[in-house]
């Protein structure tokens, strides 16, 4: 089945995964924690997060309509690129599927990890897991299959415009009185200043911020982080969002919009942490605030990472180096996300 014309014969995307029920909560947590010493109460603080959702978050059925739509969107481009599913976390895992994918005869395989910016946290801990998967493949199969890396997109013009299309959707539900004051507040999942030191990852959140905000046409931004775990005494990127909320309400802040933009689903991280955590504080400060969406299966995203694959396509038919996909060296910290 492999074509031995084409440098890729299937597209694989990556993300954390999550769980589909209440069952299922606590084997999750305990697959993202993999044996870290974690607090339990901060552990039963986080399967709280997700029962208040049922025990399900969407992030695994917004990554099926992104494979959808972008297996959907190649094809019409004649390139006939089977799209496959990859979790590192939860149901598909990266070593079943990529067993599904040597199985059905590929090989050669362009893979995307759905986080737009870069860290070992974020990304690097995934590009591990896909060779731990191909040795296990190797060792049990003895087959294996070649993985390359698309180029970053955390800049890219249908990320931006994405992006930018929810943020003034959030704005229109704004009252009118308070719109034209409204402040962006950019969220991403913070991560340890130890780790943030060995990557790009402030750097690509600020490029990032900037490219929306300039199609936006606004100066009147700025970048918060949520969703911090590990241990308190360990210094993490900040401000927290409910934190900046509180300092700068007093200060004159009028209105706000919160836009996830370091993240591309509408998951339980999302969801508790910015639609009621973040929500609550902005009501007891009757701060009027709106929430973007993430840009889930946004048309002009899904439009995004075909030019992706389109282009990382190209580059390797005329023999040229993929780009590599980050910076970050391979250093392992403590304090991994937590609660996708």
């Amino acid at each position: 089945m492999t074509r031995s014309s084409e440098p890729f014969d299937a597209v694989l995307l990556i993300s954390f995964g999550g769980p589909e029920g209440l069952a299922d909560i606590r084997p999750f947590l305990s697959n993202v924690l993999r044996g870290r010493k974690i607090p339990q109460a901060r552990i039963d603080t986080v399967a709280k997060h997700y029962e208040l959702f049922g025990g399900v978050s969407p992030l695994t059925a917004i990554t099926r309509m992104q494979a959808d739509g972008l297996a959907s969107r190649l094809h019409k481009d004649g390139l006939d690129l089977p799209v496959f599913v990859g979790m590192r976390n939860w149901h598909p895992f990266i070593d079943d599927t990529l067993s599904k994918i040597a199985g059905a005869g590929f090989a050669r395989i362009l893979a995307l990890i759905l986080a737009p910016q870069h860290s070992y946290s974020s990304c690097g801990q995934y590009r591990q897991n896909v060779v731990d998967a191909r040795e296990a493949l190797v060792a049990r199969c003895k087959v294996d299959v070649e993985v390359t890396y698309a180029g970053n997109w955390h800049t890219h013009p249908g990320f931006v415009a994405a992006n930018a299309a929810n943020i003034t959707n959030a704005l229109r539900l704004l009252p009118d009185s308070v719109r034209d004051d409204a402040r962006i507040i950019y969220t991403a999942h913070s991560i340890p200043r130890a780790m943030a030191q060995r990557c790009r990852y402030e750097a690509e959140l600020r490029e990032s911020a900037e490219a929306v905000s300039a199609q936006l046409g606004t100066n009147n931004w700025s970048l918060a982080y949520q969703s911090r775990s590990g241990r308190p005494e360990d210094p993490w990127l900040g401000p927290d969002i409910c934190d900046y909320l509180r300092v700068e309400r007093p200060q004159g802040l009028q209105s706000a919009v919160i836009a996830p933009l370091g993240f591309v689903a509408d998951h339980i991280e999302v969801l508790y942490d910015l639609g009621i955590e973040a929500a609550a504080v902005c009501q007891d400060l009757s701060l009027p605030m709106q929430r973007a969406a993430a840009v889930n299966d946004h048309p002009v995203f899904l439009d995004a990472l075909t030019d992706v694959v389109r282009v990382a396509h190209s580059q390797a038919k005329r023999g040229r180096l993929l780009p590599i996909m980050s910076t970050e060296k391979n250093v392992r910290t403590e304090g991994p996300p937590l609660v996708r």
